[in-house]
């Protein structure tokens, strides 16, 4: 460390006074107090004040210039003391300055202040973003958990494979990233969208406990909670498993992990939550449990109604207490949200009186009847009110929404509590309007509940599987399942799904045959990596917690890709251009 530094410069304290040090850096900040400059050079474990009692030293520094500098610890003038930063009370006066990297004048953007830049300008010049101390501890912070990830798993007898990451092509339910073959003339790799079908070769191999921090790569559409393109996951599996042998490991990995990196409590016991009851409760598979409204069915209350838009629908309500009293204007809000999200005539609602009588816009087309009934099966009380949701195919989906946007604007929503869940029994198949047959609803790959009597004597839309995802706060963070290790029961699974023996041998053709030669029950899952850290960071967006990502286009902003490539490139790999 001697040719550039001997200290680090957060490392620096009153015990250095009068020693002399070296520190290397970037030029923070120049400040011309009337004759006197100050320079702040920052590394990636502080800030250290520098002086010169000969101004003309720094007559040539540039911020962000890359910069080493030798000189002596002294101790600042109270007056002048700075309790923002760990070396406040210090400053190094300079003997001797090497400009390792010359930065220029203008800057696209003060380093500083980079997050009230917009995300394109800071993606594009991403190393300068990574300059700022706030996004430079959130990859620190991110290398932190997936250490202790590891440690997790190993104190478990997991061990760590690494997988290929070019390999074939396989439906498994997102679009692939294909790479064309230069050796293999009209053939194509791709880019694993999960290492699925190699985990279960290496339980298939003989290997217990198997797990990999590893890339996936997916061609969907960016959000606020999923990066286009690549994104990481703890990726396990374990052989001679069963369901619960995999939801303890998750649990444990996520207890373990939040209480190791945030104060934040966490709901323990996670609850366990069937498809089915999270969609009936919450209209969503990926509830967030710190709200504590719940939905009700009211679709038998007005299975006779004569009021069109509740007549031959489901409808569900959503009733709170206490809020009677609320502007008209707070309605009006909620009715335009509703709105916003496709409900075309808003939301309906009915307040409840002291006498338990209804005021609302469509108490009119109600019967004494429905009325009675609702305050049964809602079990309604004065100061309630309830909302109605009602649509032929999208009633959970709205009803979902309007719950969120209640807990939002009522406040409800305990934002100290990481409110873990797990949903499981997902139903097998679902039936596909588009392309007029039943599809996998999940993981391909999952073993049916029931096994090949489900699979013989149950409607397909009543087979359920052995899925399960862990839920926090509304975001799905790990999916995982049983796998369908009996090549007897994975051909009738895929054939509901209208695949053909022949399908299977040519699209899965590893795990075909090697299935045919002994392959134990196995089970696993994957949580997220990013979102993990996207949580515990609680930032806005999932990209500030990975160091280069592609922007919501998908374009790399930094690389310049997706690009051209040269006439030649194209022709080593037998593609002609356009």
């Amino acid at each position: 460390m001697d040719r550039y530094r001997t200290c680090k410069c957060g490392s620096l304290d009153e015990s250095y006074i009068g020693k002399e040090v070296k520190v290397a850096g970037f030029i923070e900040n120049i400040r011309d107090h009337g004759g006197v400059i100050f320079v702040d050079v920052r590394d990636s474990s502080g800030v250290i004040q520098v002086v010169s009692n000969d101004d003309s030293i720094f007559s040539h520094l540039t911020r962000e210039s890359s910069v080493s500098i030798t000189g002596t610890i002294r101790k600042r003038d109270e007056d002048d003391y700075n309790d923002h930063i760990s070396t406040g009370t210090i400053e190094l006066l300079i003997s001797d300055l090497e400009v390792t990297g010359k930065c220029k004048n203008i800057l696209p953007f003060e380093v500083m202040t980079s997050h009230e830049v917009s995300e394109d300008v800071r993606l594009k010049y991403r190393y300068l973003d990574l300059r700022n101390p706030k996004m430079k501890e959130k990859i620190i912070f991110r290398s932190r958990v997936i250490d202790y990830l590891r440690e997790i798993m190993k104190s478990e007898d997991f061990l760590e494979i690494q997988t290929p990451i070019l390999t074939a092509s396989s439906p498994e339910g997102a679009r692939d990233f294909i790479v064309p073959s230069r050796k293999f003339q009209g053939k194509f790799y791709a880019l694993p969208q999960a290492p699925q079908q190699f985990k279960q070769l290496l339980m298939c191999s003989g290997f217990d406990k198997y797990f990999q921090i590893a890339p996936c790569f997916r061609d969907e559409d960016a959000r606020s909670d999923r990066v286009y393109g690549e994104f990481y996951q703890l990726d396990f599996e374990m052989a001679f498993a069963e369901e619960e042998d995999v939801l303890k490991i998750g649990e444990k990995v996520f207890t373990e992990t939040f209480k190791k990196f945030s104060d934040k409590k966490i709901l323990s016991p996670f609850p366990r939550l069937t498809y089915k009851e999270s969609m009936e409760k919450y209209g969503t598979d990926k509830p967030d449990l710190r709200n504590p409204l719940q939905l009700i069915d009211l679709t038998d209350v007005f299975e006779e109604t004569t009021f069109r838009p509740f007549r031959g629908v489901p409808v569900k309500g959503i009733v709170v207490s206490g809020i009677a009293d609320k502007s008209n204007s707070w309605f009006n809000e909620l009715g335009d949200y509703a709105k916003s999200i496709g409900m075309s005539a808003g939301i309906g609602y009915f307040k409840v009186e002291d006498d338990l009588s209804f005021v609302g816009p469509i108490d009119k087309f109600l019967t004494e009847e429905e009325r009675d009934d609702l305050i049964s099966v809602a079990k309604l009380k004065a100061g309630d009110v309830i909302f109605f949701i009602a649509d032929r195919t999208k009633a959970y989906q709205y009803a979902s929404l309007i719950r969120d946007e209640l807990g939002r604007k009522l406040d409800l929503i305990d934002k100290d509590l990481y409110a873990f869940c797990i949903i499981k029994d997902f139903p097998m198949y679902e039936w596909s309007e588009e392309e007029e047959s039943y599809i996998f609803t999940h993981n391909p790959f999952s073993m049916p509940q029931g096994g090949m009597d489900s699979l013989t004597t149950k409607k397909p839309e009543d087979i359920l599987a052995y899925q399960y995802d862990f839920v926090c706060n509304g975001i799905e963070m790990a999916s995982g399942a049983v796998r369908n290790h009996d090549l007897d029961i994975m051909r009738k699974a895929f054939e509901i799904a209208g695949y053909t023996e022949e399908d299977l041998q040519s699209k899965f053709k590893a795990l075909y045959d090697a299935f045919q030669y002994g392959a134990p029950p196995h089970a696993g899952m994957a949580p997220g990596i990013d979102r993990m850290i996207m949580l515990l960071l609680d930032t806005e967006t999932i990209r500030d917690t990975i160091a280069f990502p592609l922007a919501a286009s998908g374009a790399d902003l930094l690389m310049g890709a997706p690009g051209d490539v040269s006439e030649m490139q194209l022709r080593e790999v037998h593609i002609k251009k356009r």
